[in-house]
């Protein structure tokens, strides 16, 4: 790389930099998962840099509504990595960007086939104010129109509206929207390819290590959950998956979409990851499926911690960094929902991706006084 390209990037290493120091300490997460109920867990974030979000009126901090307040962190640091980030790692960040507004749209969708209000939709959306092609009005007026036809056709000033149309045939044969999510999942994913594509030299090798791992590792357990899950025939689950990856091959998608043992394909791919005994042949079950997503995904989270480590010019940074941070709302996630349901700690802290049981986290809840 450039002494300009170091340059550039260096103030984006200092940004990315100050902001991985921000993330929640193994401290923090004991004290988080040890929380008493979810005004414990409030009051613990409001001493985090998740404590600007939080600050609206008490009665209208739901659990959902403080999933979306949290969620306003992501949105800040990515429109700001996004500015800082030179070309063409701009374009990457803005392609991992996308991921959530793609989600935004299958949200609305969703809401629209089920007949949701606005009201209700709103708040289980990302906040997304910059480097967007569906503003949050367009979206309020596409669950207003009641009609999937209709919701459709206010999307044609965005990139998502021929994807959308061609699918659209097969939604009204089945009245599913499955043809929809899936061709919005498939148009996404082959962008996030052609942007890490469009990198050379240290650029493309970390972007391929972080991003590519990601899209691996969501492309493998596509194809786990279309055979399991959704019974899909073989052809059905190579359609619906990319043929191409950066450690994960056709052929390791071809032999899950034809039958072959899924713990046996996943070591070949990974065999640092833990596989459980339950995934076997006629054995497979949704525990042991539930826990080998759990494994990928810790395995993806400690690929993006390794990106800090050596050379640190690179769009491998920034993009580990904002994958971190999902990561890290996707466990606050976790535990809002457990906590304002009054959950036993042995029921959720497993399913924590950051930071799991074994790492500093007791197994068993603590005594209260029952005075």
């Amino acid at each position: 790389m450039s002494m300009r390209d170091v340059s550039a990037y260096s103030l984006v290493h200092a940004t990315v930099r100050a902001l991985y120091s921000t993330m929640l300490a193994p401290e923090t997460w004991n004290t988080l998962v040890q929380a008493q109920d979810f005004d414990a867990l409030l009051n613990v974030l409001s001493k985090t840099v998740y404590s600007p979000y939080l600050q609206i009126e008490r009665q209208e901090l739901t659990p959902r509504r403080a999933v979306y307040q949290i969620r306003w962190h992501l949105a800040d640091v990515c429109e700001k990595l996004i500015r800082l980030t030179p070309e063409p790692g701009h374009q990457l960040l803005l392609q991992l960007w996308r991921t959530y507004e793609v989600d935004n749209l299958k949200a609305t969708l969703r809401g629209i086939e089920t007949g949701a209000s606005w009201d209700q939709v709103r708040h289980l959306l990302y906040p997304m104010t910059r480097y967007i092609a569906l503003t949050t009005a367009d979206i309020e007026k596409m669950v207003r129109s009641g009609d999937m036809e209709r919701a459709i056709e206010l999307t044609r000033h965005t990139p998502y509206y021929e994807t959308l149309v061609h699918a659209l045939e097969r939604y009204r044969a089945e009245r599913n929207l499955f043809p929809l999510e899936v061709a919005l999942d498939m148009n996404y994913r082959r962008g996030v390819w052609q942007s890490v594509n469009q990198l050379t030299d240290t650029d493309h090798e970390q972007a391929l290590r972080v991003v590519g791992t990601v899209l691996d590792v969501n492309n493998l357990l596509w194809a786990i959950r279309y055979r399991v899950y959704h019974h899909l025939s073989e052809q059905e689950v190579i359609n619906y998956t990319l043929p191409f990856g950066y450690q994960v091959r056709d052929r390791d998608i071809r032999a899950i979409a034809a039958g072959a043992d899924i713990a046996q394909v996943v070591r070949g791919v990974y065999p640092d990851v833990e596989v459980s005994p339950l995934i076997s042949g006629a054995e497979e079950g949704e525990s042991g499926l539930a826990a080998l997503e759990l494994s990928l995904q810790r395995h993806v989270v400690k690929m993006c911690h390794a990106a800090f480590i050596g050379y640190p010019f690179h769009v491998g940074i920034p993009a580990a960094y904002l994958l971190l941070n999902e990561h890290e709302i996707r466990d606050l996630t976790v535990l809002i929902e457990a906590k304002s349901s009054h959950l036993l700690m042995e029921m959720f802290a497993s399913m924590l991706e950051i930071q799991p049981v074994g790492a500093g986290l007791p197994t068993t809840p603590p005594q209260t006084d029952q005075r």
